[in-house]
C-alpha cells in the first residue's frame, strides 16, 4: 500500500494513534494511565535532594523531580511541565521550562521574540506566515517576556489556520502564566495520541478516524509484531531487541549469509530501522547494541548510518560510543510507555 496514512482509533481499550507510509508502521502512539508529557503543573516544592541539586515537588499526580533548582523553598508553589514518563516507583520528571506547543505555533515563555523555522527557504511563504501570525497577537498579545516559534508546517497551511493557532496558544500561555494558586494542581492538560497525532504528524496523509481503522489497515498486526523481539531484516539479516530491567539488549545476526561483507551489512541495515523499531515499541534509557562480527575499520560508517537514522527522530537520543568488549552504547529519553507496559496494565 502506498502512500501515508494516519489510523485514528483505540488498542486495549485505549486511545491511540498509527502513522502508516508505504504500507509499514513508522510510529504509534498509545494512551496510558500516566501523566502525559506537556501536562502543566502549579507544583508545591516538598524537599530538597541533598548532593544531586534536584526538589521533589507535590503534584496532584503524585511526588514529581525537579532538576538543577535554586532558591527554592519548601511549601514554594511553581509551574513545571511534565517532560517524559517516570520508570516505576519514580517521580514525575518535570521542568520549569514551560512550552505552549500546538501544530503551528509554540509559545516560550522566557525566550523572547518571533521566529520562523528555517526549513521554510521561500520568501513570500516565511512573509506569509508573519503576517498570519501577527494578525493572531493582533488579538491575542505575547505574554511578557514570552516568545513564538513558528513551525515547519506552516508552509502548508493557510493563514487563518496559522492565525487560530496563534490566538489559541497565546491564549493558554497567557491563563496559564497569570496563575496565582498556592494549592497543587493541573493547570494544562497534555496532548491525547489524537491530538498528539495532529500536532506531531504534519505531512500529507489520508486520515482514518472511524471504529475499526485500526483493524482495517492491518495496525493491529503491526502492533503484534512490534511485541516480538525477532525483527527481520532485509537480506535475510535479523536483530533481536530485547528489553531488562537495566537496559535495552540488541543483537544483530546474519543469518545464512557468510560472505566476507555479511558482517557490515546486517549491521547497516540494523541501525537504520533500529530508530524506528525503539519508538515503536516505546523504548528509552540505555541501549546496548551487540553488532554483527565486522573489522574495527567499520566503526564510522556505523555510526553514520545510525545518525542519519536518528535525524528524522524527535526523541533525543544520544550515541554515547564503543565499549572495550566492541558493544555500541546509545542513550534514549524515556518519552513513551514500553508496549509491553501497556498490555500488561490491560491485563493481556
Amino acid at each position: 500500500m502506498k502512500g501515508t496514512t494516519i489510523a485514528l482509533d483505540h488498542w486495549q481499550g485505549r486511545e491511540a494513534a498509527a502513522l502508516i507510509q508505504d504500507g509499514h508502521l513508522e510510529d504509534l502512539l498509545i494512551d496510558t494511565d500516566l501523566p502525559r508529557p506537556g501536562t502543566i503543573y502549579r507544583g508545591i516544592a516538598d524537599r530538597p535532594v541533598k548532593g544531586q541539586g534536584g526538589m521533589f515537588l507535590r503534584t496532584p499526580d503524585g511526588n514529581a523531580f525537579l532538576r538543577q533548582v535554586k532558591g527554592l523553598k519548601p511549601g514554594q508553589p511553581l509551574l513545571v511541565q511534565v517532560t517524559g514518563y517516570a520508570e516505576l516507583g519514580k517521580a514525575i520528571p518535570v521542568t520549569q521550562r514551560l512550552l505552549f506547543k500546538s501544530r503551528y505555533a509554540i509559545v516560550t515563555p522566557g525566550a523572547p521574540g518571533i521566529n520562523v523555522s528555517r526549513r521554510i527557504k521561500d520568501d513570500d511563504i516565511r512573509e506569509m506566515v508573519k503576517e498570519a501570525a501577527h494578525e493572531g497577537l493582533a488579538e491575542a498579545p505575547l505574554p511578557d517576556e514570552a516568545g513564538l516559534i513558528l513551525r515547519s508546517c506552516c508552509a502548508e497551511a493557510s493563514p487563518e489556520d496559522i492565525t487560530e493557532d496563534v490566538i489559541a496558544m497565546c491564549q493558554l500561555a497567557a491563563n496559564v502564566l497569570a496563575d496565582t494558586g498556592t494549592e497543587a494542581e493541573i493547570l494544562s492538560e497534555g496532548d491525547g495520541p489524537h491530538a498528539q497525532a495532529w500536532r506531531e504528524w504534519t505531512d500529507p496523509a489520508h486520515i482514518a478516524a472511524q471504529d475499526g481503522s485500526f483493524e482495517h489497515h492491518e495496525v493491529l498486526d503491526m502492533i503484534d509484531a512490534a511485541m516480538r523481539p525477532h525483527v527481520p531484516l532485509a537480506g535475510g539479516y535479523s536483530m533481536i531487541i530485547e528489553p531488562t530491567s537495566a537496559l535495552v539488549a540488541v543483537d544483530i545476526n546474519t543469518g545464512g549469509d557468510t560472505s566476507f561483507s555479511a558482517g557490515l551489512k546486517a549491521n547497516l541495515a540494523a541501525l537504520k530501522d533500529l530508530p524506528r523499531q525503539l519508538r515503536l515499541r516505546g523504548l528509552g534509557g540505555q541501549i546496548i547494541v551487540d553488532p554483527a562480527p565486522c573489522p574495527k575499520k567499520d566503526r564510522k560508517q556505523l555510526e553514520g548510518s545510525l545518525r542519519a537514522a536518528l535525524k528524522r527522530e524527535s526523541t533525543e537520543t544520544i550515541l554515547a560510543g564503543w565499549t572495550q568488549l566492541g558493544l555500541m552504547e546509545i542513550q534514549r529519553k524515556r518519552d513513551r510507555v514500553s508496549l509491553k507496559s501497556l498490555l500488561k496494565s490491560a491485563g493481556k
